[in-house]
């Protein structure tokens, strides 16, 4: 199920959504290697060397488990036995003595460098079309200052999520379906009636349909559970986020009932 847009309006503009979907796009082209390979040609010695520098611009900037557990950058022998032919992801060693393989590398500031980029055009397209469809409101229900201290809260406890799940893995944690998985725990409790656009896919087949945002979003929670550990998906990190959303769209409905009525669908699907 891929949502398109929802029934939602907002009543001022989306700054912060705008900016964050705006850095995460200008990142990803003009920064990280992964972006700029778009515009190499198909040259396989010069892919080969943009491979290297993908892989180490990413080691360099984005949170690791096993160094977020230690403290410390990878070393050498970690990243060597991570990135070999057939390599190990749960590579962490801590007793390890050869030299770090990035020793100035500020291990929790990548925390917050990694919710800024991604591992490939499908994946940034992915987040910034959910980000857009559920934070515009979040962010004008909230407030700007409250939506963007949350978004980044929620990214950290995502990733804290995954860290916690997996802390001995070696393997670099992109992108911003963490934080954005917060923004859509908020939005189911915020409006659970609100229809979204909704495009079904069954194999080659495909169908539009409204569905209400409790069982679109609770539908795509449900099968976190069900992503294949080799996917290469973060998937606690999914699940860390949206229920940090949901706890917190709680909050905000206990402590602020006034502002925190849903506004209702002219119909609904159920």
């Amino acid at each position: 199920m891929i949502p398109l847009k929802d029934y939602n309006p907002t009543r001022r503009f989306s700054l912060v959504t705008v900016l964050i979907l705006g850095a995460c796009v200008v990142i990803y082209f003009f920064v990280q290697p992964t972006g700029q390979s778009a515009f190499l040609e198909a040259d396989p010695q010069r892919q080969e060397v943009q491979q290297d520098r993908e892989i180490r611009f990413t080691l360099y900037n984005a949170a690791i488990p096993c160094e977020v557990v230690t403290g410390e950058p990878l070393s050498q022998q970690e990243v060597a036995e991570t990135f070999r032919p057939g390599g190990d992801p749960t590579a962490c060693d801590r007793n390890d003595t050869t030299p770090p393989f990035y020793p100035g590398k500020k291990v929790y500031l990548a925390v917050l460098f990694s919710m800024f980029l991604h591992g490939g055009l499908l994946h940034l397209a992915g987040n910034m079309l959910f980000l857009w469809i559920f934070g515009n409101n979040i962010e004008d229900h909230w407030g700007h200052v409250r939506y963007a201290v949350f978004y980044l809260v929620a990214g950290l406890v995502a990733t804290l999520a995954h860290v916690a799940a997996e802390p001995d893995s070696t393997v670099p944690m992109v992108g911003a379906s963490g934080a954005i998985a917060g923004v859509m725990g908020a939005y189911l409790v915020m409006f659970p009636s609100v229809r979204i656009r909704t495009l079904l896919l069954f194999g080659f087949f495909f169908m539009f349909r409204d569905i209400t945002a409790k069982w679109l979003l609770g539908f795509w929670f449900l099968l976190q559970f069900f992503t294949s550990p080799n996917s290469g998906v973060a998937w606690m990190a999914h699940v860390g986020g949206f229920v940090f959303g949901l706890l917190v769209g709680l909050g905000w409905r206990v402590l602020t009932p006034q502002r925190a009525v849903a506004r209702p669908a002219p119909w609904r699907y159920d």
